[in-house]
């Protein structure tokens, strides 16, 4: 019996020998408390402190090209206990060919733009309608192809495994955080580096293959995750489903021959066992690119392997689920040279599965939009047909899943945009209006004390692009001004009532009416091409036009660090600058959805940025909407994707010593900060790193700024996970 310690001890030396040395680079390394990195025995152990009193490690190795995971270990009564042992990342890659949309050229040949070669390329990578994996693109007898360039071929499609020629590691420490990444990292037609990063303060990491290629037009999806987590008599794997019901997989059944998709709440996954559990999610935002709809298509996996063994992971669906949708399905863009981040998170607890769930939520406040006193909750622009299908149902007081589903997410203010394929929106006047006081009565009874529905349009009409218009109260109007047809007129039935046949026309009903209106999906879809186009049109130099919306995903690239950087916030910094010199109030950047039909069972958290009205409290359902129109043209609210909030925001101080001072709270990491200027000529930025502050923390900001010879001022904050928030462009007068 002696001599069974001694045989396993000879094979762990001869495993430790069969391991690759790991030289490893420390040059960027600095040693702090709840933050260490070490070579012990070939191994490169990494420990930190996590949450609370929790303390972990991982120990890494290099065998035959290829990084393990020796230990992800958490301090459990004293000692050290493994969650995961040999663990191995793998990634697969599935990419396509980026093509500009039809949607994108229409608005454009309209301009008299010519779609030149340079002028589709310079659109392509923001479309909206491509489906990169749909082959050949077009439905038998379909007549006018959704993209230019079709018919795709099946040589486009290429999948690819990741494979490991690692020969050494990196160990860099950036604030509270270290990263540990291992060269020599390739799927298919990318190449990079796999990166393992820890925070101090958290249980979280963040594992992410880094990797770029050089092929042009390349859109792309991945799915990530480790293996070789060992089965034992306690292990399951647990998830909620759609519904919210508990669900597991005990490893009772055969071996998988292929990765399990699970369409769990949350987008979480938890693996637990007798010593521990282990939560697998992915970003709660940059992970999605736009879609029409949110059906939850399944973002997580498990695999049971045939060793007793298993892996678990994130994923991307090849397409929609439903047909009627299925030509937009974009993926990620890859341009050439751009290191894509292809991020998985992994959180350890020692506790079981209902701990680790808790605390996995808790980064995105359960996927709900945290309540903030004295803020509402705002966002805008949702095609659900309500009026059409509350008369389907017969009677405007029957209940709506869309926003039992909207309501449960936290928001206070829901804006609706019907007659969008819906309805009767090109009708002169008895037909609209019948429409327009169904839908002002189903969004009255649709709200509550805390509660708003309020029937806004998306009328894109004679402005240019696609864009929402809001009034204060109901407005009967139509879009079709007949010959002869006044302007305004009296209704026996409506009262006064309006009509609009130009831009001048929808100009004096916005003054009249005190309406207020912006550009949907700036420079894309069916506003590619604006703002820009009417930069100087009377009606953009009015402050009736409040800017464009915030909506994300259309060019998702996973190498940027804002969400929307050039499509909204370049879109707005522009218009800023060219009315530097004007008595124009700034423009703005407002939270903005555009989706369909929904329900409670649809992951709808990742796609729904929101704006924080500061507003004490939501108008009722006999109020007008003065309140919340007058908070949108102060430029009064902030825009978030739920895990940053700036309760408080100020530039303080007169002429050019000013200061901006700003409390923040967030739950990921942070990133940085940044102050954002003009000067009427070019735009600027000061980035404050913020990787040494703690996650789940809040800071009072104090900024000193210069504002010499500067326009207007604005404050952003990023986090790690590529969330984040941002205040309204604040004007200077530095005279």
């Amino acid at each position: 019996m002696k001599a069974v310690p001694f045989l396993i001890a000879a094979l762990l030396a001869a495993a430790r020998a069969a391991a690759d040395q790991l030289p490893c680079d420390f040059a960027k390394y600095s040693a702090q408390p709840g933050l260490e990195a070490r070579i012990q025995q070939d191994e490169l152990v990494a420990s930190w402190k996590g949450q609370g009193s929790d303390e972990l490690r991982m120990r890494y190795a290099i065998e035959q090209g290829e990084p393990i995971v020796r230990e992800l270990a958490i301090m459990k009564n004293g000692a050290w206990t493994a969650l995961g042992e040999n663990l191995h990342a793998e990634y697969d890659v599935t990419s396509g060919v980026r093509r500009m949309s039809e949607q994108q050229a229409a608005p454009l040949r309209a301009l008299g733009v010519e779609l030149t070669p340079d002028v589709v390329d310079a659109n392509r990578w923001y479309a909206f309608w491509d489906a990169p994996l749909q082959v050949p693109g077009m439905r038998e007898g379909q007549r006018t192809p959704r993209n230019l360039g079709l018919p795709r071929r099946p040589d486009e499609i290429r999948r690819a495994h990741a494979t490991f020629a690692s020969a050494s590691c990196r160990v860099t420490t950036d604030g509270a955080r270290l990263e540990v990444e291992f060269p020599g990292l390739s799927i298919g037609i990318f190449s990079g580096a796999l990166r393992f990063t820890v925070y101090r303060g958290t249980n979280l990491v963040r594992m992410e293959a880094v990797a770029a290629t050089s092929e042009p037009w390349v859109a792309y999806k991945y799915e990530g995750g480790l293996r070789g987590f060992s089965r034992d008599a306690g292990s399951r794997i647990a998830w909620r489903d759609q519904g919210g019901h508990a669900q597991q997989y005990r490893f009772g059944g055969v071996a998988s021959d292929s990765r399990v998709p699970v369409r769990a709440a949350n987008r979480l996954l938890i693996a637990e066992g007798r010593r521990g559990s282990i939560a697998v999610f992915p970003p709660p935002h940059t992970f999605f690119f736009t879609r029409e709809v949110e059906t939850n298509l399944g973002y997580v996996w498990y695999r049971h392997d045939r060793d007793d063994r298993f892996g678990i992971g994130v994923r991307q669906a090849d397409g929609e689920d439903v047909a009627e949708y299925s030509e937009n399905f974009a993926l990620y863009n890859a341009p050439p040279g751009t290191p894509q981040r292809m991020a998985v998170y992994v959180y350890a607890t020692a506790g079981d599965a209902d701990a680790a769930r808790e605390a996995a939520l808790a980064f995105t406040h359960g996927d709900v939009f945290k309540p903030l006193p004295g803020y509402q909750t705002f966002v805008n622009h949702f095609h659900l047909r309500f009026t059409q299908r509350l008369r389907a149902r017969g009677s405007l007081d029957a209940q709506m899943e869309d926003l039992n589903a909207m309501r449960a997410l936290g928001l206070n203010i829901v804006g609706l945009s019907d007659f969008h394929g819906d309805l009767h929106p090109d009708d002169a006047g008895p037909l609209r209006f019948k429409d327009w006081k169904d839908y002002a009565e189903a969004s009255r009874k649709a709200s509550d004390i805390d509660f708003l529905v309020t029937p806004w349009e998306e009328p894109s009409a004679y402005f240019g692009g696609h864009y929402n218009v809001m009034f204060p109260k109901l407005v009967y109007w139509s879009k079709v001004r007949k010959e002869g047809q006044p302007f305004t007129e009296r209704d026996e039935t409506y009262g006064t009532v309006y009509h609009t046949g130009s831009a001048a026309d929808m100009q004096q009903l916005l003054d009249v009416e005190n309406g207020y209106w912006f550009h949907a999906h700036p420079r894309t879809k069916g506003t590619t091409g604006y703002p820009d186009a009417v930069f100087d049109a009377p009606f953009v130099k009015s402050d009736r036009y409040l800017g464009v919306a915030f909506k994300p995903g259309m060019g998702m690239d996973l190498s940027e660090t804002r969400l929307c950087e050039w499509r909204c916030f370049d879109a707005v910094d522009t218009m800023n600058n060219r009315f530097a010199s004007t008595s124009l109030r700034p423009k703005y950047i407002i939270a903005d959805v555009d989706t369909y039909k929904k329900g409670p069972e649809d992951d709808l958290y990742p796609a729904f940025p929101v704006n924080y009205l500061h507003l004490e409290k939501v108008p009722g359902p006999q109020d007008d909407w003065t309140p919340i129109l007058k908070v949108l043209r102060d430029g009064d609210f902030f825009v978030t994707t739920g895990e940053v909030l700036i309760p408080r925001f100020s530039v303080e101080g007169a002429g050019a010593r000013r200061t901006i001072t700003a409390d923040v709270e967030w739950t990921f990491p942070l990133e940085f900060v940044e102050v954002v200027w003009g000067d009427g000529r070019a735009i600027d930025r000061q980035i404050i790193r913020a990787t040494d502050l703690p996650p789940f923390g809040a800071r009072h900001f104090v900024l000193p700024f210069d504002a010499a010879g500067k326009a207007w001022v604005r404050f952003a904050v990023w986090d790690s996970a590529g969330n984040g928030a941002f205040v309204q462009p604040v004007k200077l007068q530095t005279r």
